[in-house]
């Protein structure tokens, strides 16, 4: 399913949660306290599971596992959160498949995260390690070793280049720069590789 078919699908859940609500007048007098427990949804100020779950997405895309935990922490109850999710899997709103494969494209793109990063991430997000191997192979070497580049690329410049000249400076800077892209999560193989032919360019500029 492509993005516009979901966020179509979003818009159109929550425009029923809105006339839901406008079509229930609000009660005049309290109402008198229930004899047996709360209703469910009372924790949340009256919002169902299902109306939880729609606004968490509207915040933006979410595993299951991540809704799953966010509206068991509201207090609703595990088989109705489950009932729920099945309910919006079924229309597409909760795919851990598109999930995964959406926020690999985002965080590569926009946050220059490596491939170790990116499945660090979606583990702790509960996206099954079949489908995080499947997203995180849509970024080949290329893709990875350009993203790594244009970051070393924006950290080279605060390196003296008379400092290169002192084995000890340079290995400093060496191990420094290699720390920043492992950080990103690049592995150490492309990380040293880049770093020491950015540090011998910059050396002869």
């Amino acid at each position: 399913m492509t993005d516009p078919d979901v966020r179509a699908r979003l818009d159109d859940a929550t425009r029923e949660i809105l006339a839901r609500t406008e079509q229930t007048p609000l009660p005049t007098t309290p109402s008198p306290a229930p004899s047996a427990g709360p209703s469910p949804g009372a924790q949340t100020g009256g919002a169902t599971a299902y109306d939880s779950a729609l606004r968490l997405l509207g915040v933006r895309a979410r595993s299951r596992h991540e809704l799953r935990t966010r509206l068991i922490g509201k207090d609703f109850e595990p088989t109705e959160v489950d009932s729920v999710l099945d309910r919006l899997a079924g229309v597409g709103l909760v795919d851990d498949r598109e999930f995964a494969h959406q926020w690999v494209r985002a965080r590569h793109t926009y946050s220059a995260k490596g491939r170790t990063a990116l499945s660090h991430e979606l583990r702790t997000k509960g996206v099954d390690p079949g489908i995080i191997a499947d997203a995180v192979g849509t970024i080949d070497d290329e893709d990875e070793r350009s993203r790594a580049a244009e970051l070393l690329d924006k950290k080279i410049g605060r390196v003296p280049v008379d400092a290169l000249d002192d084995p000890a400076e340079r290995d400093k800077h060496l191990r420094r720069l290699v720390g920043m892209l492992a950080r990103r999560g690049y592995g150490p193989g492309i990380s040293v590789e880049l770093v020491r032919t950015a540090l011998d360019e910059r050396r002869r500029s």
